[in-house]
């Protein structure tokens, strides 16, 4: 496929997106199943095309005056991708599958390509409903704080300590220009490409051995400083594909006990063959019989640490799922708190006096954050937060300049402050 004709492609992906209201992931297969021709430089070109459109929806569509898939699509190449009218007028000959010729008000709108008098909403690249909420969160920087989120996310790994470290990855992945992490000592980062996408790291020997495994750092960051120590009890309450059960087990030296579960059993499957590869073999999973079943009920009140990395809107991830922002609803929110009060409820009934609870969450929403854990301790006077500053000197090492990042009772990570995705912690501990 040319250039210009996976322009073409990427518009019909994206209005097949925007009529259904379904996830790019699903749209861009069917695109793909249905154009055997495509080979897969072609479909990850389409694909980056289809992301990055996404990723600035609200900001191409003020700029170009028009919300169609195609206005999405030409904006992007402006805003985001730099390239000036008469290079995007060279793409669109109309000829050999490429788009139709620009007319003359979208000549003079790429010429002019501005969101200057935009709302700060569109600015941002944030739903407006969800403006409120990144004000409340953010302040005045609110619309860079959008802004970074509608980025192009890098690729973070963390170099897996049963196996390795991050010195030695670094040589041993040389050959693909890595940079170390600035926060996780196990982080290492490779920058996306000028088309968004960056090395096959799944397809390295180390990768294959257990070496790495691909994390995001702010991911690495927030459940080291967790505080799990080798020898303690430890859960993983809503481990899913068990990224950070394999960070804790690393952590933990594997000493002591870790258990991983799941509500959803169907999440816990890839757990099996990734703890093979990682040499973790402290680490139990326990899957819920039926609905309402606790799986870890012979160990309430033992555990020293529940992580707790809670069900949640996604708001911190948009860099690496910028359609996600575009289909949550209210009404998915509101679920999402109620989730979230009652995996903590769980949480609770696990851990021991004097033990603790982090509360993770992969959002920058107040509401799944700062004021879910205001809701928790006003259920459960038996449990405080944390001290930030106490989290933020652990045994890794002195993490005390994120405490700039602090919220009412934990910790806000974002691309902006930290270059990562977007984590919020609380740490709690259990009085009695």
């Amino acid at each position: 496929m040319t250039p210009a004709a996976r322009i073409s492609a990427a518009i019909e992906v994206l209005d097949d997106i925007i009529q259904r209201r379904r996830p790019a992931s699903d749209a861009l297969k069917d695109w793909g199943l249905s154009r055997r021709f495509a080979g897969s430089k072609d479909r990850a070109a389409v694909a980056s095309l289809v992301y990055d459109a996404l990723r600035r929806k609200a900001s191409s569509s003020f700029a170009m005056a028009s919300e169609t898939p195609r206005a999405l699509v030409l904006g992007m190449l402006a805003g985001l991708r730099g390239m000036n009218a008469a290079e995007i007028a060279g793409l669109c000959s109309g000829e050999n599958h490429a788009p139709a010729p620009l007319d003359s008000d979208e000549l003079a709108l790429l010429t002019a390509f501005s969101t200057q008098g935009a709302p700060d909403w569109m600015r941002a690249d944030v739903p407006e409903w969800l403006w409120p909420a990144f004000e409340q969160a953010f302040g005045a920087a609110a619309v860079e704080e959008g802004q970074a989120l509608a980025a192009r996310a890098p690729i973070d790994l963390r170099a897996n300590r049963l196996k390795t470290n991050r010195d030695g990855l670094l040589a041993s992945l040389e050959h693909l220009a890595p940079e170390a992490g600035a926060w996780s000592p196990d982080a290492l980062r490779f920058q996306p490409g000028h088309d968004g996408r960056g090395p096959s790291l799944q397809t390295e020997p180390g990768f294959f051995a257990g070496e790495f495994e691909i994390q995001d750092e702010g991911s690495q960051l927030v459940t080291l400083l967790a505080g799990a120590r080798p020898g303690d009890t430890v859960v993983d309450l809503c481990a899913g594909a068990g990224g950070k059960t394999l960070a804790l087990a690393a952590l933990m030296k594997n000493s002591g006990r870790l258990f991983a579960t799941d509500l959803d059993s169907r999440r816990l499957a890839p757990l099996h063959e990734r703890l093979a590869r990682s040499g973790a073999t402290q680490v139990e999973i326990r899957i819920p019989r039926s609905r309402g079943h606790e799986p870890l009920a012979d160990i309430a009140g033992e555990v020293d640490l529940v992580l707790v990395d809670a069900p949640c809107t996604g708001s911190g991830t948009w860099r690496r799922n910028p359609d996600a922002k575009w289909r949550v609803r209210p009404g998915a929110l509101a679920e999402r708190i109620k989730d979230q009060a009652e995996v903590l409820a769980r949480a609770a009934r696990l851990v021991k006096p004097g033990g603790r609870i982090a509360y993770i969450t992969c959002s920058v929403l107040p509401d799944e954050n700062d004021e879910a854990v205001r809701a928790f301790l006003g259920r459960h006077s038996g449990f405080a937060a944390v001290e930030l500053g106490d989290v933020l000197v652990s045994q890794e090492g002195d993490f005390s300049l994120l405490g700039r990042f602090a919220t009412q009772y934990g910790l806000q990570l974002s691309p902006r402050r930290t270059g990562t995705d977007g984590f919020y912690l609380t740490c709690l501990t259990r009085s009695g």
